[in-house]
């Protein structure tokens, strides 16, 4: 056993754990434990902005203060408190060099788990001990909550954690204990989670804010979110279940020779859940194993692809960085795993017409969706030139395949020839079936349904549809139809005509002028007593609310859930509607929410 006099001990070696751990173990003893000023300025300013490794290195001095006891040896505090830039700049070792300069004022040895900080103090002639973090393989508490066919777990303070078993679009929630988890149990399972992730060969903190961290651990990709970010301590862990090939999808020989020899920019479409990501996985893998050289765009990076492929976090870089490190790698082939903002989809087409080849992952419910989300953020002629396939999956299963195509025709149900434009055509792929034009009408790209238009006239149609947007602000609901050239008939809630209509009829003049035709208004009817209408899900701490268009205030609203009705509430002045937590149906609704059940509400 070693004995040391007076022990400094830096952030480094004090985050990890490991002094207390070596105590314990009588691997050396101690007579005095010095920690420096900077070491609880730097930990305190860690813990106050969220991260995680702060509250670790604070525990750490707590169970030094109480093994001081036990083992009989002092522990102090010495050396000034940092300056707020010293702290800011710790990386750069600013706070390092404060502790190596009272362990050589006080004679002390240095114990560091910093390779470069030991480095610094031996070429200082200083004592210093480096221990050099040890990676510990053990089995975290919530792998007990996996099997064979769970998708994801699901924990938050007090309420029972569940968890999602089954297939990607086909798979049941269950309940993982009895009893609900308290908030103590909670944050300790999320200590666990980041020391080891910390310390793991296979893990990193992709990122890490105020109130939430997300990290990657093995196959486990886990978000904790805690106050003040999110009303509790929660933490959301996923797994892919199973690693795909191309194989198990049963492609057409058709659709494998366009991915194989003519797809550049595809767009991988589904609802969360259904597999789109473990399909793109499989795209990669499939043109890793022909050669081709493979990147992948992830926030957070969780693809389970192989070692030849490189992955690229837009969390740690941005969109500049990442389109300048494509472009100087030159990859045949890029993954952009989850395009949510307007920024994802400019970084796709500006990567595509630099002719990279790329396989984007999007939220839809149709496949044509997919396409919408990019209309209005480029020029129409350009969208097939960053698109040229669609694959919708549903079910772990592809479902639809579409195909674009530029043409300069006459939109299908026109007749005259100086209607021809330039006409984005989307075919389905295997029957080369055309489902939809998109072509500019006035100021608007439109998305047509081809076989809307077969029984339909275009024009009027179109028009009907303008004249739906010009009152969409006005009117709940509106249905607009062209009655002739130069008159149309809008149909709206018959509460609401005297609104649309206007005192003395401004209203309806003003739109008449906007719009250059004649309108007459009438009552919407409809085929059922009630209707559906949309809504979003808030919560405050006492309440569940719901909100709606403020134009529906003091309707009766009937709340159905699964399809089966639940409760009937009147709308407040502000378009809410508020339910108490701790009443039974604001518990059960809590219940519902947190297991993702479908709402309803008609009114």
């Amino acid at each position: 056993m070693k004995i040391i006099k007076k022990l400094v001990p830096d952030t480094s070696i004090i985050i990890e754990n490991l002094v207390s751990k070596k105590i314990s173990e009588k691997e050396f003893k101690v007579e005095e434990i010095i920690i420096h000023e900077a070491v609880l300025s730097e930990l305190e300013h860690q813990a106050n902005v969220g991260k995680e490794i702060g509250h670790l290195g604070l525990e750490e001095i707590k169970k030094l203060q109480e093994l001081s006891k036990k083992n009989k040896f002092k522990i102090s505090f010495s050396g000034r408190r940092p300056v707020a830039s010293e702290i800011r700049h710790a990386s750069l070792g600013e706070v390092d060099a404060l502790i190596r300069d009272l362990a050589s004022e006080l004679n002390a040895t240095l114990i560091t788990g910093d390779k470069v900080q030991s480095k610094v103090a031996e070429a200082k002639g200083m004592d210093v001990i480096y221990i050099e973090p040890l990676i510990k393989i053990k089995q975290l508490t919530v792998e007990k909550y996996f099997d064979s066919t769970t998708m994801s777990v699901h924990i938050r303070e007090d309420t029972i954690p569940y968890a999602k078993r089954g297939m990607p679009g086909s798979w049941n929630v269950v309940n993982l204990e009895k009893d609900v988890i308290p908030q103590e149990a909670v944050e300790e399972i999320a200590k666990e989670i980041v020391e080891d992730a910390k310390i793991s060969a296979q893990g990193f903190i992709e990122s890490e804010r105020r109130g939430s961290t997300i990290i990657q651990l093995g196959n486990y990709r886990i978000l904790i979110t805690k106050p003040p970010f999110s009303d509790g301590w929660e933490i959301t862990i996923v797994r892919p279940i199973k690693k795909t090939t191309l194989d198990d999808y049963d492609l057409s020989e058709k659709l494998m020779n366009r991915i194989k020899n003519q797809a550049e920019g595809i767009l991988i479409a589904g609802s969360p859940g259904h597999g789109k990501s473990t399909f793109a996985a499989a795209l990669a893998n499939f043109y890793s194993s022909l050669g081709k050289t493979v990147k992948t765009i992830e926030n957070p990076r969780d693809l389970q692809v192989d070692q030849t492929v490189t992955q690229y976090s837009i969390g740690h870089g941005n969109p500049v960085e990442i389109r300048d490190t494509l472009l100087l790698s030159r990859p045949d082939y890029t993954m952009y795993d989850e395009m949510r903002n307007i920024e994802d989809f400019k970084l796709f087409a500006d990567l595509r017409l630099a002719g990279i080849g790329l396989a984007g992952v999007v939220h839809a419910t149709k496949a044509v969706d997919a396409i919408q989300r990019f209309i209005g953020k480029m020029d129409l002629g350009v969208i097939p030139q960053v698109i040229d396939t669609v694959l919708f999956i549903h079910g772990g299963k592809i479902q639809k395949v579409l195909s674009l195509k530029m043409l300069v025709k006459v939109p299908t149900g026109m007749t005259e020839e100086d209607l021809a434009r330039p006409v984005v055509e989307i075919k389905d792929f295997e029957t080369g079936k055309l489902e939809y034009e998109v072509y500019s009408y006035g100021e608007e790209t439109v998305v047509i349904p081809v076989e809307d238009m077969k029984t339909k006239d275009p024009m009027k149609e179109l028009a009907s549809r303008q004249v739906e947007r010009e009152f969409s602000n006005i009117a709940t609901e509106i249905k607009a139809e062209m009655t002739g050239s130069r008159s149309v008939t809008i149909y709206v809630p018959e509460d609401e005509i005297a609104r649309v209509i206007g005192k003395d009829g401004e209203t309806i003049k003003r739109l008449e002028k906007k719009v250059g035709l004649s309108i007459n208004v009438e009552p919407l009817k409809y085929e059922e007593e009630k209707r559906e209408i949309s809504f979003e899900v808030g919560e405050t701490k006492k309440c569940i609310c719901f909100f709606v268009d403020e134009r529906f205030r003091g309707r009766t609203v009937d709340i159905h859930v699964d399809e089966v009705y639940l409760f009937s509430s009147i709308i407040g002045k502000k378009g809410d509607i508020n339910v108490n937590k701790k009443s039974k149906l604001g518990n059960n609704l809590m219940k519902i929410i947190d297991h993702k059940r479908p709402i309803k509400m008609f009114i």
